[in-house]
């Protein structure tokens, strides 16, 4: 397949689906990937980053295909300027 093809047609849903089978070593359904479909979809993970990512996280690669590392202060910095809100659920909420 050709490599503009694929970019040009992976929606951001294929992209998630793609990294969880990577990170995880399993499709979404629980069946094991094979070594070569962890590798092809490295390969396309890697790809689509590449291109869309623009917000780089810690070791990613960033739009236009360059590998983003970032420190732990700046990723304290970045995380401690996001405000997070914690939904608290009791048993009795449930």
């Amino acid at each position: 397949m050709d490599i503009e093809h694929l970019l040009n047609t992976m929606t951001p849903e294929v992209y998630e689906r793609l990294s969880y089978a990577v990170e995880t070593g399993k499709w979404p359904d629980g069946s094991a990937l094979s070594q070569e479909q962890r590798s092809s979809c490295m390969q396309a993970v890697m790809l689509y980053q590449s291109r869309h990512n623009t917000e780089a996280q810690h070791m990613t690669i960033a739009a236009g295909g360059e590998i983003s590392f970032k420190s732990k202060a700046e990723l304290k910095k970045q995380f401690s300027a996001k405000e997070v809100d914690i939904v608290r659920v009791s048993e009795s909420d449930l």
